[in-house]
């Protein structure tokens, strides 16, 4: 398993250091990079509502990705400082396939402080956009394959579909309109470095309800700085091999030229010494005698040769020294040139450092940010679980109180069926107890009235004849007896009627045994006041007795209860958890 691991991991790395992935991977971070700026650019042009000039910092930042774009998969011309890639190139042929371009054209070549390729095709960006058809430009340029691959390579952004792409978004750029004043503009020297902290998201601005969104944004800024971190280490690291690349030429221009210099010197040196022998050969040749002139002849012509010789070596000489002053020169202006070169790219170097830097701040931070999110998720994950635990012993609550209400509703279903049949079976029974009751009652009312009537009777016949007091207590008592064998007749068929109403009956049952002349069971009144019957017990109390009122298991309605009934259910009540 390790094996195959490593096989796989080596693979990948391969894949991602393949060029082609690595050009496509450009290509696309290119493509939205500009998405980025030109829709940026449009929504701070429509809120700014004014003509942009070159110093709004969007719009800087809109021709730097151009510039970028353009640069992509250039083709490197050797000449005798180098390597050179220019855009300006390809933005020439624009004139050869659509004729308005070339009054842009002849504009940029016109302008008098414009001495590089890259501050040519700057300014002709600059003038196409303030025509307002630099999209129909590009799409005439993306379009024409077999031109651009002169200057392109097959894998640049112009020669794929990602240019065409950029092509079709520069058309929302239409709305804009720009005012560029070219002259005095140092284009030539522009550093074209892209600032990305511009399109970088805040974290802050998506709070509350976002949730995952924001989550997913910091971790898609997390990916797109790695990635950017990791493009500008490749660019400075090859800055810097190109840096090294220059030092070195540098230090062999300076070594050919010290040789060069010790050359002309010994050259010099040798001048002078067959100076001297042609001086001191000449004045020998007057001093000497007549007869060693034909030697002295032959000798003078040799010398006069190896003058001659002389005269011309030094003049190859002088031609081989003004070339090497003149190539001194050139290398002097080239090294002022990569000197000047070198500074740019240091500055370069400087800012790209300062932004990584930056980048690794705003890493840490976004890092910092994404450990608290996590933590806010951990938490809500918690919470969430909890409210489930919650709800779930909510939900077995409920549960129990619906079995409780259905097995109350059965019982109280059972209860009335009980009652229904109860009154079916002993209806018409109680129907007829009430009424020999009632009429028990009457007889009983007639019979006390006729008591009453008697006894007052009776005391008025022994308040007349005293005498007769002691005869008459005999038939009182015998009248006594009788009433009290009256009442026992009477209690015997209300004993048998409370005996049947033990049983839930009617409401209407109440009047009945209320209008009933009894004593209440608590206060033993007596029954010259109405009674009520209370629903629990069935006893009979008076109305001070039975005041309150209470649901009972065998009705849902409160009904009317004894005092010593409502407070025995109210304990009860309050016991019992249902």
């Amino acid at each position: 398993m390790k094996i195959s691991k490593n096989v796989c991991r080596g693979e990948d790395t391969a894949f991602k250091f393949d060029p082609n992935y690595l050009m496509a991977n450009e290509r696309m971070n290119l493509m939205n990079m500009a998405k980025l700026s030109i829709k940026g650019l449009i929504e701070s042009a429509l809120n700014l509502g004014r003509t942009l000039d070159s110093d709004y910092a969007p719009l800087q930042q809109f021709f730097v990705v151009m510039e970028h774009c353009l640069k992509h998969g250039l083709k490197a011309k050797k000449t005798f400082l180098g390597q050179n890639k220019s855009f300006w190139g390809p933005l020439e042929l624009v004139e050869k396939l659509v004729p308005e371009a070339a009054e842009i054209t002849a504009s940029v070549k016109d302008l008098p402080g414009l001495k590089t390729p890259v501050g040519r095709g700057r300014a002709w960006l600059r003038l196409a956009l303030m025509q307002k058809k630099l999209s129909e430009y590009m799409k005439a340029l993306i379009n024409k394959k077999e031109l651009l691959s002169e200057f392109y390579e097959p894998n640049a952004l112009m020669m794929e579909e990602e240019g065409a792409i950029i092509a079709g978004l520069l058309v929302g750029l239409n709305v804009i309109d720009a005012n560029f004043c070219m002259k005095g503009e140092d284009l030539d020297s522009q550093v074209g470095v892209i600032d990305f902290s511009m399109y970088l998201k805040d974290g802050n601005s998506s709070k509350g309800s976002e949730g995952d969104g924001q989550i997913t944004a910091i971790l898609d800024q997390k990916n797109y700085v790695e990635e950017l971190n990791r493009h500008l280490n490749a660019t400075v690291n090859n800055l810097q091999a190109k840096v090294d690349a220059l030092e070195k030429s540098n230090t062999k221009l300076t070594e050919e030229l010290a040789v060069a210099n010790n050359r002309i010197i010994t050259l010099q040196e040798e001048m002078e010494r067959v100076k001297e022998e042609s001086s001191y050969i000449l004045e020998s040749n007057r001093k000497g005698p007549k007869q060693d002139r034909t030697s002295e002849g032959q000798a003078l012509s040799e010398a006069r040769k190896h003058l001659k010789e002389e005269t011309q070596l030094r003049l190859d000489v002088e031609k081989e020294l003004e070339i090497q002053i003149s190539m001194r020169q050139e290398m002097e202006l080239a090294m002022k040139m990569l000197e000047k070169d070198v500074c740019e790219k240091q500055d370069a170097l400087v800012s790209l450092r300062q932004q990584l830097d930056d980048l690794r701040a705003l890493k840490h931070e976004l890092a910092f940010k994404l450990q608290s999110s996590d933590l806010g998720v951990k938490q809500k994950s918690e919470l969430n679980s909890r409210l489930e635990e919650k709800t779930n012993q909510m939900a077995a609550t409920i549960k129990q109180l619906e079995q409780r209400l259905r097995q109350a509703e059965r019982g109280r279903q059972s209860a009335e069926l009980d009652n229904r049949l109860f009154k079916q079976d002993f209806g018409d029974k109680i129907n007829s107890l009430q009424l020999e009751v009632e009429e028990l009652t009457r007889q009983r009312n007639q019979l006390e009235l006729e008591l009453k009537q008697e006894r007052e009777r009776r005391l008025q016949s022994n308040r007349s004849i005293p005498g007769r007091g002691s005869q008459k207590s005999e038939p009182k008592t015998d009248g006594k007896h009788k009433i009290q064998e009256e009442n026992v007749k009477l209690k015997k068929p209300l004993e048998e009627s409370h005996r049947l109403q033990s049983h839930p009956v009617d409401e209407q049952d109440q009047p009945l045994l209320s209008e009933q002349p009894q004593m209440c069971q608590l206060c033993q009144e007596d029954g010259s006041l109405p009674k009520n019957v209370c629903k629990n017990c069935r006893g009979i109390f008076c109305d001070a007795c039975s005041t309150n009122e209470l649901p009972l298991p065998s009705s849902i309605k409160p009904e009317r209860v004894c005092n010593p009934c409502h407070e025995h259910l109210m304990k009860q009540y309050s016991t019992s958890p249902s």
